[in-house]
């Protein structure tokens, strides 16, 4: 029987994005152009995910470039892959500010181990995006930036998101991150697809480390009320 480690592995192994995009915009698969991220992914889901639990679901919004993309594991960068999760990086270290938050909301849930037995860190769109601005600069795009980008990679994300329900989620509610753009197309695409029976909206890490941080407790407690709320439907 296939794990969940196994499961996720095969598809991050497998994605791949065909279409077109708009011009400016590129995507970001780090699990085809850079192999040690491959190693670093299967060792983490493999030392988390190796049984057949069955876990619910945190939709996030696309993969960044100085946390997943790096790490191929959604809101850990290179620092908190080495502590608390145990896994050596083999690059230069990396600091992503959504990563804090969720490893102090993880830490208070009860750390690693405790926390990715119950849940599985997704996204809306599993693979990232960039766009090129003047003088060179390369910067992270979302999903919902512009309806061209939306509109071009809608089928792709509607797709990947089946098959990561998929893996042994409890579907009787899923997570959003982010109360503003990605909660409104999420909370529409459910409408449409019955993917859960409800949808839990929370404040994106990213929000709360820049503009909310001195609450970043209160937020913490929100998260994991909202958690034990869904625990207990």
């Amino acid at each position: 029987m296939q794990t969940f480690a196994d499961k996720i592995i095969h598809f991050n192994t497998h994605l791949h994005y065909t279409g077109k995009l708009p011009q400016g915009i590129n995507i970001m698969n780090p699990f085809a152009e850079q192999p040690v991220v491959v190693d670093i992914m299967k060792q983490f889901y493999k030392k988390f995910y190796n049984d057949t639990h069955a876990r619910r679901m945190i939709i996030g919004i696309n993969p960044g470039r100085f946390g997943a993309a790096l790490t191929g594991v959604p809101f850990t960068d290179s620092k908190r892959l080495e502590d608390p999760c145990g896994i050596k990086f083999p690059g230069p270290p990396s600091y992503e500010v959504s990563s804090v938050y969720v490893y102090d909301m993880i830490a208070a849930y009860g750390g690693p181990a405790a926390f990715y037995k119950d849940f599985y860190i997704g996204a809306m769109s599993p693979l990232g995006f960039t766009v090129d601005k003047p003088g060179g600069k390369v910067v992270n795009y979302n999903y919902y930036d512009s309806k061209a980008l939306t509109d071009a990679v809608y089928d792709f994300m509607l797709e990947n998101l089946r098959k990561q329900t998929a893996f042994g989620i409890d579907r009787t509610v899923g997570y959003c991150l982010g109360t503003g753009k990605n909660a409104d197309f999420i909370l529409r695409l459910n409408g449409k697809e019955k993917f859960f029976d409800r949808i839990i909206p929370l404040e994106h890490p990213r929000f709360i480390m820049q503009y909310k941080l001195k609450k970043k407790q209160d937020y913490i407690d929100k998260y994991l009320a909202a958690f034990a709320e869904g625990r207990d439907i």
